[in-house]
C-alpha cells in the first residue's frame, strides 16, 4: 500500500506541474500559473484517468514499453477530461492546439522518470564490474542472454564481466545485446575463442544461458572450451532470472553430463499411449527402481483407472507414492510390498486388483552383485518374470511389457543369461497370445544404460568427485551405450503402443524384441574425463582417473543385437526390432521351474548349468563354492 500510495503522490505532482507548462507551451506570452486552481484539478484528471489503466500499480523500476503505453492512454485521457472539465466550468478558454500539448507534457513529465528510474536501476551498482569480475562469454539464444545480462545487474557484487555472446543463429552475429556484441554463432566457437585469445580477452568461463541447448550441440561447444581450457557453467534457468520480485544473486552450475549425451526428442504418439493406459487398471512391478518409478510417473500422467506400485523395498515405494500424491494426487494409486520370487503372493495380488497392463521392471540389474548371488538373480530375473508373466496372462491383461537389458545379448553374466531367459519365456507367451483373440500380448524392450539410475557409473563418479577422486574405471576401453531414464521410459511406453496395436509389425508375429535406439556408445574413461571437466577441473592433474579391472560377469563391450539378429527398422523414430531365436513355453517353462527349485535348494551349481542348457552363449567356471562364481 505505501508503494501505491507513493505512486499516486508522484503521479499527482508531475500532473500538476504540466499544467503550467503546457499552457506556457501553448501561449508563451500568458501566465502560466494562471489561474492557479486549474493545477490541482489536472492531478485529479490525471488520478481519474489512470484508474481504468491501473496506473499507481506500476513498478516503475521494471517498466517496460507496456507500461509506457499504459501511460500514454492515462495521459490522453487525463488531458481529455482537464480540458473538457475546465470548459464546462468556465475556467479557461483553452486554444485547440493546448489538449495535444497537454497530453504531450503529461507523457513526458509521467514517462521520463520511469525510463530514467529503470535505467538507473538496471545499471551496475558500480558503472564498471570489480577488477576482480571473472571474465564470461555467454553462449544461447538473444533472448535468455538479455534475461542473464539483466540479471547480472541487478547483482550487487558484480562478479562476473561479459566478454561477448556466441548466439544460437548466425544472423545474429555483428549485434548488439545491452552493448555486448555477438560475436559469433555456435558453429563459429572455435573461431571465436581463437581471435579472443589472440586479443588477449579470452575468457575463463564459458556460460550456456539456454536450458534447452544439450546433446550434440551443447558437446561440440564443450569441446571447443576445453581445447581452449575454459571452464564451462550453466545459468540458472530464465523462469528464476526473470522474477522481479525476487531478485537474486546470480549463482552458476555445473554443466550436467546428463545434457552432453542427451539427444534431441523423437516424435512419441502421446495419443496412442493415452488410449492404451487412459481408465485401465496399471501395475508397474519395481516400482521404486529407476525405470519403475519413471514409468509410474508418465503411466500416472496418462489418467489410468488405478496405478498399483509394487516392490519389495519399503523405503524406495513409499518415496514413489508420495511423489505422485503431489504431482498427480487424482489418480487412485495402490502400493504393494511383495516380492515377485513369492509366487503365490504374486498370484494373489493380480487375482485380487486384476491389471489389464503390466509393466515389469522388478529385476536385480547389478552384474557384479549377481555374480556374487547368483541365485537370487536367477530367482528373480527368470523366475520371478514367469510368476509375473503367468499371473497376468491367468487373470486376463491386456498385455505385459518386459523391461530387459543390452546385457542379455551374448550374456557373459549371471544377470544377462537370467534376463535372457526371461526374455525367451515372454517371447513364446507373446507367440502363444497372437494365436488367440482374446491372448495376451507379452512385450518385450531391450536397452543400454540409463544415466544417474541406482548403481550406474555417473553417480558413483560424482561421489568420487566430492570426495576429491580418484575416478575409477575398470578398463580404458570399456564402453556402454547410455539414454536419460526419460527418453528411454517414454520409448518403452511408444513400444507398448505398438507392441499391442502393431500386429504388422516387422517380426512381431515371431517373437520380435524391441531395442531402443542407443545411438553410438561412449567409452567409460572419456564419460569421466568429460564430468571431470565439467566440474572445473583437470583429468590427471587435478584428479586422478585409476583403472582397477574388470569385475566378474563384465564385457568390454555391451551389444543391443546378436550377431545373426540384425536390427529391422519398425518405422518408428528411437525403435528397432530384433529376432532373437524363440523356443516352446512349456520347455522354457520346465527350465525355469527346475532352475527356482536349484535356487531354493542352493544349488548354485546345478542352477547354473541348467541355465547354460538353454543359453549356450553363456559360460560359466565355478570354483565349488556358493556365491564365488567367476567369468
Amino acid at each position: 500500500m505505501l508503494r501505491i500510495a507513493v505512486n499516486v503522490a508522484l503521479d499527482g505532482g508531475l500532473a500538476a506541474l504540466s499544467v503550467p507548462v503546457a499552457h506556457w507551451l501553448a501561449d508563451p506570452a500568458a501566465s502560466a500559473w494562471y489561474p492557479l486552481y486549474t493545477i490541482p484539478l489536472g492531478a485529479v484528471a490525471l488520478l481519474l484517468a489512470g484508474i481504468p489503466f491501473r496506473l499507481s500499480l506500476q513498478y516503475w523500476r521494471f517498466a517496460a514499453i507496456g507500461d509506457l503505453l499504459t501511460v500514454a492512454a492515462s495521459a490522453a485521457l487525463g488531458a481529455a477530461l482537464f480540458t473538457g472539465a475546465t470548459m464546462v466550468a468556465g475556467l479557461t478558454e483553452p486554444t485547440l492546439a493546448f489538449p495535444f500539448i497537454h497530453a504531450l507534457t503529461l507523457l513526458l513529465a509521467l514517462g521520463a522518470p520511469r525510463v530514467i528510474y529503470r535505467w538507473r536501476r538496471g545499471r551496475p551498482l558500480n558503472k564498471a564490474p570489480h577488477l576482480d569480475a571473472a571474465s564470461i562469454l555467454l553462449v544461447g539464444s538473444i533472448e535468455d542472454a538479455d534475461l542473464f545480462i539483466r540479471a547480472l545487474a541487478q547483482d550487487r557484487r558484480q562478479a562476473f564481466r561479459v566478454e561477448g555472446l556466441l548466439a544460437s543463429s548466425d544472423r545474429q552475429t555483428g549485434r548488439r545485446i545491452q552493448g555486448h556484441r555477438i560475436l559469433g554463432s555456435l558453429n563459429d566457437a572455435a573461431a571465436v575463442l581463437t581471435q579472443l585469445q589472440a586479443e588477449d580477452r579470452l575468457p575463463g568461463t564459458l556460460v550456456f544461458v539456454t536450458p534447452e541447448l544439450s546433446g550434440t550441440r551443447l558437446a561440440q561447444v564443450v569441446a571447443q572450451a576445453d581445447r581452449f581450457g575454459l571452464q564451462v557453467r550453466q545459468a540458472p534457468r530464465p523462469t528464476a532470472l526473470a522474477d522481479p520480485d525476487k531478485p537474486r544473486p546470480v549463482e552458476l552450475r555445473p554443466v550436467a553430463i546428463e545434457d552432453l549425451l542427451n539427444r534431441p526428442q523423437v516424435p512419441l504418439d502421446r495419443d496412442g499411449m493415452a488410449r492404451l493406459i487412459q481408465g485401465r487398471r496399471v501395475i508397474v512391478t519395481g516400482a521404486g527402481g529407476t525405470i519403475g518409478s519413471e514409468l509410474a510417473r508418465q503411466v500416472a500422467a496418462f489418467g489410468p483407472g488405478t496405478l498399483i506400485l509394487l516392490d519389495n523395498g519399503e523405503y524406495a515405494l513409499w518415496q514413489i507414492d508420495l511423489e505422485l500424491a503431489e504431482t498427480h494426487p487424482q489418480t487412485v494409486r495402490k502400493t504393494l510390498i511383495a516380492d515377485i520370487r513369492d509366487e503365490a503372493r504374486v498370484r494373489a495380488i493380480f487375482e485380487e486388483h486384476r491389471p489389464e497392463l503390466v509393466f515389469h521392471a522388478a529385476a536385480l540389474k547389478h552384474v557384479p552383485m549377481v555374480e556374487a548371488n547368483p541365485l537370487e538373480g536367477m530367482a528373480t530375473n527368470a523366475a520371478g518374470t514367469r510368476h509375473v508373466a503367468d499371473a497376468a496372462r491367468g487373470t486376463g491383461a491386456l498385455a505385459m511389457v518386459l523391461i530387459s537389458t543390452d546385457k542379455a545379448v551374448n550374456p557373459t553374466s549371471v544377470m544377462g543369461a537370467s534376463k535372457r531367459l526371461a526374455e525367451m519365456y515372454c517371447q513364446a507367451l507373446d507367440i502363444a497370445g497372437r494365436s488367440s483373440p482374446h491372448g495376451m500380448r507379452c512385450i518385450t524392450v531391450r536397452f543400454g544404460n540409463v544415466l544417474g539410475s541406482t548403481g550406474s557409473v555417473v553417480p558413483l563418479f560424482q561421489r568420487q568427485l566430492a570426495r576429491g577422486g580418484p575416478l575409477t574405471v575398470t578398463h580404458p576401453d570399456m564402453q556402454r551405450y547410455f539414454m536419460t531414464v526419460r527418453e528411454a521410459v517414454g520409448l518403452v511406453l511408444q513400444a507398448s503402443v505398438l507392441g499391442v496395436n502393431g500386429a504388422s509389425l516387422p517380426s512381431g508375429e515371431n517373437g520380435g524384441i524391441f531395442v531402443l535406439d542407443m545411438g553410438e556408445p561412449v567409452k567409460i574413461v572419456d564419460l569421466a574425463r568429460q564430468m571431470i571437466r565439467l566440474a572445473g577441473l583437470q583429468p590427471e592433474q587435478d584428479i586422478e582417473i585409476r583403472f582397477t579391472g574388470l569385475r566378474p560377469g563384465e564385457k568390454l563391450y555391451e551389444e543391443l543385437f546378436h550377431g545373426k539378429e540384425p536390427p529391422v527398422p519398425t518405422g518408428y523414430p528411437g525403435l528397432l526390432m530384433a529376432s532373437p531365436r524363440t523356443a516352446d513355453p512349456a520347455i522354457v517353462a520346465r527350465a525355469i521351474e527346475e532352475i527356482g527349485s536349484a535356487c531354493r535348494g542352493g544349488q548354485v551349481k546345478l542352477a547354473l548349468t541348467l541355465l547354460g542348457r538353454l543359453i549356450p552363449e553363456f559360460e560359466h567356471n565355478i570354483d565349488g563354492t556358493a556365491g564365488e562364481v567367476r567369468a
